[in-house]
């Protein structure tokens, strides 16, 4: 299957409730020889975390990579912030704070 398929797909992302692991379905998993582009739900049932070898069960569905986090019922609040992916989001808090800074060091300029 094409990456550019793939990704189209917006295949959820599952995380190791024991260790933290994350199954993205985009890479698969060459360990257990788990082809890209397999949905977690797909999975052989023997498959196993391949960091703490945690079931299924105790993996939990966290959404697709660049999925906006929160619930979705709380999306249109916060004045469109809240819809912000987690990288938009860290763009938006350090890029403010780097122009913080340089405006602060610019105040040595002043005679």
């Amino acid at each position: 299957m094409s990456e550019s398929v793939v990704e189209s797909q917006g295949l959820d992302r599952y995380e190791c409730r024991v260790c933290g692991y994350v199954y993205e379905p985009t890479k698969g998993d060459s360990k257990e020889e788990v082809p890209a582009g397999t949905p977690f739900t797909e999975l052989a049932s023997s498959w196993r975390c391949p960091v703490c070898g945690a079931r299924t069960s105790q993996f939990e569905n966290i959404g697709p990579v660049g999925k906006a986090s929160g619930f979705d019922s709380n999306l249109n609040y916060g004045l469109g912030v809240n819809k912000l992916t987690p990288a938009q989001k860290n763009l938006l808090i350090f890029g403010g704070l780097a122009i913080g800074f340089l405006l602060f060091m610019s105040l040595y300029g002043l005679k």
